[in-house]
């Protein structure tokens, strides 16, 4: 049976005001990133977060960022090396310190990106998350997309995993197309779960100018916080089951 991880970003509550429906998308997926204080998130938030996980039996992810919650983590952070490292080091810890039993780390945003595109900064990260995986005595895996964040953590013995999204554009390059462009964000419900069918049995995605990209990945993620996320999220998580492919985080 062929099976695939759905993850969503999680837990992302901006002044204690959450972003998402929690609780709904909790129900569906198998793997979750959860904000721990850099983009979104605090302390309250991060425990209701460990708790739902729990509840649903779904794996748990730390998602670290810039520490820059008034851009939401969506602008890029002017941050030296050792500096990047200790403030994803503390949002890893915040995180495990709400009890939260972490399987992998997922950075968030523009620090997604930037760890993608920039070698010393997904060195910064790695070496954030290898402390980590010293400190619990386990590997941690890495989430993202391939670039300078897979050659590190490879690098440090750390397994990566590939992921696709299922409601954000793709350029015919197969990077995403930056957000606030055409053709950005997919909130179709039947389009986002045709999609995900079509990655696990195709692997790929139509680019925003129709062409077939090939995209090799392992887990498959919806943000939480988009306007028909819920919707999304269950659309994707019936046609997977009526397409027999059994959803499941590989950590």
């Amino acid at each position: 049976m062929a099976s695939i991880d759905l993850n969503a970003d999680l837990g992302e509550t901006v002044d204690g005001v959450a972003t998402a429906d929690d609780e709904a998308m909790f129900a569906v997926i198998s793997s979750a990133s959860i904000a721990c204080g850099g983009h979104a998130g605090d302390a309250a938030s991060m425990r209701e977060a460990v708790d739902r996980a729990r509840r649903f039996r779904v794996a748990v992810g730390a998602h670290p960022s810039y520490p820059d919650q008034a851009n939401f983590g969506r602008t890029a952070v002017p941050i030296d090396a050792e500096e990047l490292t200790r403030t994803v080091a503390a949002q890893l810890s915040a995180l495990i310190d709400s009890g939260a039993d972490v399987r992998y780390v997922k950075p968030h945003g523009a620090l997604y990106h930037a760890v993608t595109a920039d070698a010393a900064q997904a060195d910064s990260v790695v070496a954030a998350i290898s402390a980590l995986a010293d400190r619990l005595g386990r590997p941690v895996a890495v989430l993202g997309l391939s670039g300078h964040i897979e050659r590190a953590a490879l690098e440090a013995g750390l397994p990566f995993v590939r992921e696709a999204f299922l409601d954000r554009g793709y350029r015919p390059d197969g990077s995403l197309v930056p957000r606030g462009e055409p053709g950005d964000l997919l909130d179709d419900p039947q389009q986002v779960a045709e999609r995900a069918i079509r990655l696990v049995r195709e692997g790929g995605v139509d680019a925003v100018d129709g062409a077939f990209v090939p995209v090799a990945a392992a887990s498959l993620c919806l943000h939480g916080d988009s306007p028909d996320a819920v919707a999304m999220a269950r659309a994707v998580r019936a046609a997977l089951d009526a397409g027999g492919i059994e959803v499941r985080a590989p950590w």
